[in-house]
């Protein structure tokens, strides 16, 4: 194909077949619409370089450039940049991190503490008991995870503290942080870049990118380099995370599409005024949606109101009855990806960073409806 070819095609000018539906899915979730557009030109011809994303080499200088602005901007929105902080992009999911960090950071006989908020806390604790002592703090598991525990304490010959911040099935998200003495490590997979926090309380972050940063295939990873090298531990190069450091996080083929689709996610972030700004339009969502939960007579949320989720509302009918009435009405409604996990059951609208209040504002409307149609 030449190169007038690919100058030639404006995305803008094709008709949209399809209404774009109100997106709840709780990952792989919804991406901004201009990232959407940016991305799909760039499978098409990348910087105009007559190659797709897809194809191009991960050492070119194009993708170079791609990755070194990713990880400076992921240390720039979280205000941790020239703070010892090194961002990495890697394979693997959030899964694979519930592996690395307890062998990058738990010590040979050492032991490490966790809190137990729920499906992916655990499988993270199942990871660690590997590889030597793990301490769960605390565990809201008997009341199914519908609340974060409190006034736990952490043991200070810990190696490190775990946590998750946000809980995508359960609809939970922890409000406060202990402060401590040993490293504290924080899976952000469905929460990153939502709200503002002190980030250098933490001293290790990752988060799968499908949430708020772009599709499946890479991971976020941010590490205060000065925790790294003190297990004893012989580590495998893949699960080193001073390997990756080394390597500019290119240790392997990066997923090159997956953090080109990132990159695009966190400009877009930054041009709408970075998390703080982003953060007041998530709160608003969140509180028209349980403000409804909570008024109509028809629903109930299952997490407890000072630890609900402003990324995951999960509720549920109070008659099942009413069920495959509001069930057709939301598809009706151009509503996708509404449905509870499965050891919930009900609903979990996901209000990640790219959806609009209008999709909130069109699902409240349903609700409400339902109330005068039952």
């Amino acid at each position: 194909m030449t190169e007038a070819y690919f100058r030639n095609i404006t995305f803008a000018k094709k008709p949209q077949q399809h209404m774009k539906k109100h997106n709840y899915s709780a990952g792989p979730c919804i991406l901004p619409q201009d990232v959407f557009e940016k991305s799909a030109q760039a499978v098409l011809n990348f910087n105009n370089s007559g190659l797709s994303i897809l194809e191009i080499s991960h050492r070119s200088k194009d993708f170079v450039a791609v990755m070194e602005e990713a990880r400076a901007l992921a240390l720039e929105l979280l205000g941790l940049q020239g703070k010892g902080y090194q961002a990495l992009f890697l394979h693997g999911g959030a899964s694979l991190e519930f592996l690395m960090v307890p062998y990058n950071l738990m010590k040979v006989n050492g032991k490490a503490a966790y809190l137990d908020t729920g499906t992916w806390a655990n499988s993270a604790i199942k990871e660690a008991k590997s590889f030597g002592e793990t301490v769960v703090v605390a565990s809201s598991k008997p009341e199914n995870y519908n609340h974060i525990p409190k006034g736990y304490n952490v043991p200070s010959d810990a190696d490190y503290f775990h946590c998750t911040s946000n809980n995508t099935i359960f609809g939970t998200q922890m409000k406060e942080f202990p402060t401590l003495d040993i490293p504290m490590v924080c899976d952000m997979s469905s929460d990153i870049f939502s709200r503002t926090l002190d980030f250098s309380q933490f001293d290790l972050i990752y988060a799968g990118a499908q949430k708020n940063m772009g599709p499946a295939g890479t991971t976020l990873v941010v590490v205060k380099e000065e925790i790294l090298g003190k297990s004893g531990r012989t580590i495998p190069s893949m699960l080193d995370y001073k390997q990756h450091i080394d390597k500019e996080s290119m240790y392997n083929t990066p997923a090159v599409f997956a953090i080109y689709t990132s990159l695009l996610t966190l400009q877009w972030l930054k041009n709408l005024g970075g998390i703080a700004a982003i953060e007041k339009v998530n709160e608003a969502k969140a509180q028209l949606l349980y403000t409804e939960i909570d008024r109509n007579p028809l629903f109930k949320g299952t997490a407890e109101q000072a630890d609900r989720s402003i990324m995951n509302a999960t509720f549920l009918l109070n008659d099942e009855a009413h069920a495959p009435l509001f069930d057709s009405m939301w598809k009706e409604a151009g509503i996708s990806g509404l449905p509870g996990h499965r050891s919930v059951g009900g609903y979990r609208a996901s209000m990640y960073n790219a959806l609009p209040l209008e999709s909130v504002q069109v699902l409240v409307e349903v609700m409400k409806e339902l109330e005068v149609r039952s």
